[in-house]
């Protein structure tokens, strides 16, 4: 059981990993009552050693670890690390890179669609982890020697599942798949979240172009306040309360304050005066200037059977190349290439996944391909080729 916590110790611990090729990352941190997670514990795992790093200890300076993570020459493995990389990213205003992300290694090399940690090293390692402290309270002190104990394993495990996908990658030659999916996890974009853009992300019924743009000013002023005090967007306002505030166009606090979710409080208070004046920037925005009503997919009617059977292909494929579904292509997806084939703007279309499943999906689309029972297997045919047409 290796716990650091000061400064010192950790800048050695960090200045011996340097030298490897490769290190395993993971974090563990509380989110519940916060906007931004809260680092409690960083793990660490290198070349015969791994610590947890205690992040809440008073006094100890984080930065040895941020070098570390900007090492452009060192290897940084994580699994499902989004998480984990908003939160350096949060911090330090950067993202770790390189980076190799287990999860998605798997998905590429044919574990399914969303391999968890625990079965992934028992699948590949053989070995058992004790997941019982998983939901424990990471920013509680003193930590038990159970909580580091189960901490330190998802690094140390994660060296073994790393060499053993690493493998499977250079072996069939999917280097490139994986790096295609790294570079969007490493994308600042990814993280980079507008506050005018966050209305996207409400689910509603019945818009129109002023409606939005009523919604787009309520719902960045609720992300740029959550993240000024550091409480969770719906701990704020619920996104239900802003899609009534957007229907109803409240007017005055009178008004505001008969929307469901919002106290007589603060409709009366600061918060109430922020969000009328939001209101009135939504109104006063252009017609011009409002935005678009997402289009529904242009689906003509009884492409339903069409989209079955592609998806009946799509699971062919990924089994016969040993890749998770997820990762070619959407329900949606699939629904556009039934309708539109090759006009269909699908990532299916496009690189490794149109060798995969995209060109062979068109061929079945055009008729050019047809599928059997083979015993209690589907396989593709090769329809004939009409003959050429007779001159009269």
């Amino acid at each position: 059981m290796t716990l650091i916590a000061d400064t010192p110790t950790l800048a050695a611990f960090c200045k011996r990993q340097k030298g490897c090729d490769f290190i395993t990352i993971d974090t563990e941190f509380v989110r519940e009552r916060t906007y931004w997670p809260r680092l409690c514990l960083l793990q660490i795992g290198g070349e015969g050693e791994a610590a947890a790093v205690d992040a809440l200890a008073d006094g100890i300076d984080l930065s040895p670890c941020f070098e570390l993570l900007a090492r452009r020459s060192l290897l940084k493995v994580f699994h499902a690390g989004r998480q984990d990389l908003e939160i350096f990213y949060h911090i330090t205003g950067k993202l770790p890179a390189p980076v190799f992300d287990s999860q998605i290694a798997a998905m590429v090399c044919g574990f399914g669609d969303a391999a968890g940690y625990e079965t992934l090293v028992a699948r590949l390692t053989k070995a058992r982890i004790d997941k019982s402290s998983r939901f424990t309270d990471w920013a509680a002190r003193p930590l038990t020697k159970r909580q580091i104990t189960y901490a330190l394993a998802d690094v140390t495990h994660l060296r073994n599942v790393y060499e053993k996908l690493r493998r499977r990658l250079d072996k069939n030659g999917r280097g490139e798949w994986l790096a295609e999916e790294m570079a969007v996890l490493t994308a600042p974009e990814t993280y980079n979240i507008l506050p005018e853009d966050t209305y996207r992300r409400i689910k509603t019924r019945g818009a129109t172009p002023r409606f939005l743009a009523i919604l787009r000013e309520v719902a960045a002023w609720r992300e740029r306040e959550a993240q000024r005090l550091d409480v969770p967007r719906n701990h704020m306002l619920r996104d239900d309360a802003l899609v009534e505030i957007a229907h109803h166009v409240p007017a005055n606090p009178e008004e505001l304050g008969r929307v469901r979710g919002l106290s007589r409080r603060m409709a009366d208070g600061a918060a109430g005066a922020a969000l009328l004046k939001a209101v009135r920037r939504g109104q006063a925005i252009p017609d011009a200037d409002c935005p678009a009503v997402p289009a529904r997919p242009d689906l003509p009617r009884g492409i339903g059977p069409v989209s079955e059977l592609l998806k009946v292909l799509l699971k062919m494929q990924c089994d016969h190349h040993g890749v998770a579904q997820k990762l070619i292509a959407s329900s949606s997806d699939i629904d556009l290439l039934a309708a539109h084939g090759e006009e269909a703007d699908i990532p299916a279309l496009r690189g490794w996944r149109r060798e995969v499943f995209g060109e062979e999906a068109l061929r079945l689309r055009r008729g050019e391909l047809a599928l059997k029972v083979d015993g209690r297997r589907l396989k593709t045919v090769r329809a004939p080729k009409s003959p050429p047409a007779k001159e009269k």
